[in-house]
This record gives C-alpha cells, structure tokens and sequence, in this order.
C-alpha cells in the first residue's frame, strides 16, 4: 500500500505476533561523494576474527553512510587500542583520523570491546571506550564506537545505535519490524496475512503506533517496542489513521472520520480527550507535529483542489499552505530542529523526494534524488539524514540520503517488498 494514496485512508487488518528475532533483512550499497569528508582510517580490530560480528566493518560502513567520512584503507596494518601509530605513516595516506582497537572474548562468554581514537593531523589521541558486552550485542557495541567517532570529530550526535521500524511483504505476510539504523539485527513485532500502515515511534523509543483494522474497522494502536504489548488508541466509529506522536509523548493526533469526512484530531497518549483540530469539507491527513516544541502540525489536505502540505496551531486557528510548487505535495516530516521539511512531491509519473527550508521565508523546494517512486521519509534524529522508501534497480528499497542528497545508502531487502520506513528517537 503506498503512501501516496493517503487521500484514500485505507487501511487494511493486521494482527499481533510476539517479537521474535528475524534474520539480517539488508546489505547495505554506498553511493555517491560529499563536499567535504574527513578522511578516516578504522584497521580491523584484534581478534575480531573470533567474534560473531566484524566490528571494525561495521565501524566504516556507518561512517561512510553518515556522508561525513571517507573510509581509508588500513592495508592490512595491525593495530590496537595500546598501540602508538607513527602519524607521519598515516598521514602519508591521507588519514586525517584513526580509530583502532581489539575484541577479546572473556571467560564468562562476554566480549570486550576496546578502541581509541587519533587526530592524526594533530599528532594527538582524542580518547577511547571500553566495555564488556554480551555477543547478541556486539553490533550494538560498534554503532556505539561510530556514534562515538562521529560525535567527537563533527560535533553532532551520532545516530547508529538508534533503530529504524518498517513493513516487509513477502510471502504474502505483512511485518513490521525493528532494525539497527543500518537495516541488521531485526526483530518482528508484528505478523499479518493483511497490510500494516503507517508505522510511528514514540519520542521515549518505547512505543510503536501504527494503523490495524480488526473487526473489519481501521483502528490505531500503540505497542510497547520490548514486550510487544499492545493497546488501542483510536477505535472511534469510521476510520482512524495516520498517528502522530508529539514531541512530549503526551499527545497524539491523527485522521478520524468519527463525525464524518477525514479530519485531524488531537486526544491523549491513552485515547482520551478527543478534540477536533481541522474543520473542513476536504481530507486533511498525515498529521506530524512540529519540531522540537511540537506548538503546530503540518498535514495533508486537499482543500485547495489537489494534495498540498499545510500547517496549523496544536490550539486551532488559521490554515497556513506551505506548499505551491506542483499539483501534489504529500507525506511531510519535519528535521528535529524544525528548520527543514521533508515531503514527497509529483513531477509528472514520478514521485521524488524534496526538502524546504522552512527557516527562509519564499525558499524553493530541493530535490534530492533520482528516482521516481519514492515514499514515507523520516528523518533520523540528529536529522543529518532522511530515510525514505523507493523502488531502485527493480526492487522495493529503503534508501537513506544526506540533506544535501550528495551521499545515499541503499538498504536491499532480501525480501519482496520494504516500504513505510519511520527512524526511531534517541535511547533503546
């Protein structure tokens, strides 16, 4: 089910399966070159050979997929934690920075994973980790070392060890899941013989809301990410859809037609409170709140003919459009820090995803990429990235880019079809 026919507000029935671990869904293709990337150096790690996951790999491949670094190759060079580089041999390769370290298995089972990070321009080490963590965490353990990495040498957090939800299908079953942010070490949280819709974090990364139908009504639900618990949020008369989160978790809206037509509400975390937001003879959709105040929502309307993002007060009030560019605008996500919209726009068969800035008042939407099918962005919590769904090579992918789309990654599913992709918040 695409995003793109949201002005229909279908939804289809989904029922609930326990979490259960799902085999690694992707690999992970790297493509184009940034303005500006920092050169860095990650040999492979001490003894990770013996471990159950390629630590230092994973290192370079967030690194590379951030758009900030270009990997550099170690040749083999045998380094650890408590080694001295000479600098002047690293810097004979271009290595602007070096991180190297060691995996040793401890008698209790656990790995320990170590690792220190050089500026290799200044001559100086910058610091180090070390932890002792439990081999199903390991892949965890070297997002974190990226994390690590990434924020000392840009300044912004890091978001490798953060989680990413999306629906498979395949088999023709629906899931959804929850991955690592680069697609690996996923679990089910819910199994379907019908579509899943519409999948949204909670800003705490414990809850899921997504669309359900039972009883053959659409139903929003919310579901606890650990226990795979669940709870209905929205099962008002007609059809309930599209979940927003707020930024303080207290609030969600969404699309109800429970007094006719499809308009956006706002009730509490638990369902309760319901007030109507939107009056108007169009669908207004596709709620997201803004951010980091959460103050206004951007939506989906089609009140001026054909499907445009617009914008109104959490406390009701005047429309904004935000949108003119082209007759169809849908799918709005909105950067952490408020400034930037993301949005999926038609430009003749193709549909291609754009941001705005919203901070500049009369700003012309970019696009960024090349496809034609693109779907559903999200963008990643220190929103450095957007991931989005699209249909690349002949196949349904999950794609990540840069703002400036000058780097992408591409998530190839193993799996028939990926889509509804939605980045989770920071903690797990």
């Amino acid at each position: 089910m695409k995003r793109r026919t949201v002005l229909q507000l279908a939804a289809l029935p989904a029922s609930l399966g326990l979490f259960g671990t799902a085999q690694a869904q992707f690999r992970v293709e790297i493509s184009g070159v940034g303005a500006t990337q920092l050169p860095i150096a990650v040999p492979r790690f001490r003894d990770e050979e013996k471990a159950p996951q390629p630590v230092s790999a994973i290192i370079r491949a967030d690194l590379e997929r951030s758009g900030f670094f270009r990997p550099i190759d170690a040749n083999g060079v045998a380094l650890d934690e408590s080694s001295r580089p000479v600098m002047a041999d690293w810097r004979g390769r271009s290595a602007d920075a070096l991180a190297a370290g060691s995996v040793q298995r401890l008698a209790d089972g656990r790995f320990d994973v170590r690792f220190k990070l050089w500026d290799v321009v200044k001559g100086s080490e910058i610091g180090g980790q070390a932890s002792a963590v439990d081999a199903a965490d390991l892949r965890l353990a070297a997002h974190r070392i990226a994390d690590y990495i990434y924020e000392k040498l840009t300044g912004d957090k890091g978001v490798f060890s953060t989680r990413i939800a999306y629906v498979t299908r395949g088999g023709g079953r629906y899931t959804l899941r929850v991955a690592d942010a680069d697609g690996e070490g996923g679990q089910v949280a819910l199994n379907s013989p019908e579509p899943i819709i519409s999948p949204a974090w909670s800003p705490d990364g414990r809850e899921l809301a997504y669309v359900s139908f039972e009883s053959q009504k659409a139903v929003v639900y919310a579901q606890e990410v650990m226990s795979g618990k669940r709870r209905p949020i929205a099962n008002f008369r007609g059809s309930n859809s599209a979940p927003a989160w707020s930024p303080d978790g207290s609030t969600l809206a969404a699309t109800l037609s429970r007094e006719g037509g499809s308009q956006l509400f706002l009730m509490d975390r638990n369902g309760g409170n319901v007030r109507r937001l939107t009056s108007s003879q169009a669908i207004d959709t596709e709620p997201v709140f803004e951010y980091p105040d959460g103050k206004r929502i951007y939506f989906v309307s089609d009140r001026g003919g054909g499907p445009q993002v617009y914008r109104i007060a959490t406390g009701g009030g005047n429309v904004e459009r935000i949108t003119f560019g082209g007759s169809y605008n849908i799918s709005p996500a909105v950067s952490p820090d408020g400034r930037t919209l993301a949005f999926i726009a038609r430009q003749g068969n193709s549909f291609k995803l754009h941001t705005l800035d919203l901070s500049s008042p009369g700003s012309q939407p970019v696009p960024l990429t090349d496809t034609t099918d693109d779907e559903s962005p999200s963008f990643s919590p220190n929103g450095k990235l957007i991931i989005y769904a699209t249909r690349a090579g002949g196949r349904d992918v999950l794609m990540t880019t840069t703002l400036d789309g000058k780097i992408k990654a591409r998530l190839v599913s193993t799996t028939a079809d990926v889509r509804e992709p939605n980045w989770s918040p920071y903690g797990r």
